[in-house]
C-alpha cells in the first residue's frame, strides 16, 4: 500500500493512489481504528480531475484522518466505500450526482437531491449556471454606467458562461 502522509493543522491527511482507495479504508479502519465515517465528497479539480476525500475518525485516539484520492475527468471512477463503511452510501451518491464521479459496486447509485430529469453535475466547474444567462449580471456594466444614455466600453458575460450563450443584453 502506498501512503502519502502529511500534516496539516494537527490533522492527518493520507493521499492514496484511486487502485489502493478500498483497500487502504479497510487498513485504517481494521489496523489503525479509524472505525467511525464522518463524510466524503469531491473537489473539482480541473483540468487534472477531481479529487475524492474522505474523513475518518478514531475514537480510542481521538485523531481524525482525511483520506485523498484523483479521479481523472475523462473516466471520474472509483470503487465504493459502502463495504468498508456503510455510512459512505448516502456521500457517494451525493458525490455521484454533484460531480458525476461513479463509485464502481455502490448497492444504489441514483440520484439523491436533484430534481428528476435534472441534467449535469452542478458542482463541476464547467457547469453553466442558467440563471447567470436569464438575468443580467451586474458585472456586466462598468462602474459608474447607469445603462441608459451613453454607450459602454465594454461587454462582459458572466463567469462561466460560454460566448455562445446569448449577449450579456438578453
Amino acid at each position: 500500500m502506498n501512503l502519502r502522509l502529511s500534516e496539516s493543522f494537527g490533522d492527518s491527511t493520507a493521499d492514496v493512489d484511486a487502485s489502493e482507495w478500498v483497500q487502504t479504508l479497510t487498513y485504517v479502519r481494521d489496523d489503525l481504528g479509524y472505525v467511525f465515517f464522518d463524510w466524503l465528497t469531491g473537489v473539482d479539480d480541473q483540468p487534472d480531475g477531481f479529487v475524492v476525500v474522505a474523513h475518518v475518525y478514531n475514537p480510542a485516539a481521538r485523531k481524525r484522518l482525511l483520506l485523498r484520492t484523483r479521479v481523472p475527468a475523462a473516466d471520474p471512477r472509483l470503487p465504493s466505500a459502502v463495504p468498508v463503511y456503510r455510512g459512505a452510501d448516502w456521500h457517494e451518491r451525493e458525490t455521484y450526482e454533484m460531480f458525476g464521479v461513479v463509485f464502481d459496486g455502490h448497492p444504489n447509485l441514483v440520484p439523491l437531491l436533484l430534481p428528476d430529469g435534472f441534467e449535469g453535475h452542478p458542482l463541476r466547474k464547467d457547469f453553466i449556471l442558467a440563471a447567470r444567462v436569464a438575468k443580467p449580471w451586474p458585472g456586466a456594466k462598468e462602474p459608474g454606467e447607469s445603462g441608459h444614455g451613453s454607450p459602454s466600453r465594454r461587454k462582459t458575460l458572466p463567469p462561466g458562461v460560454p460566448a455562445d450563450w446569448g449577449t450579456p443584453d438578453s
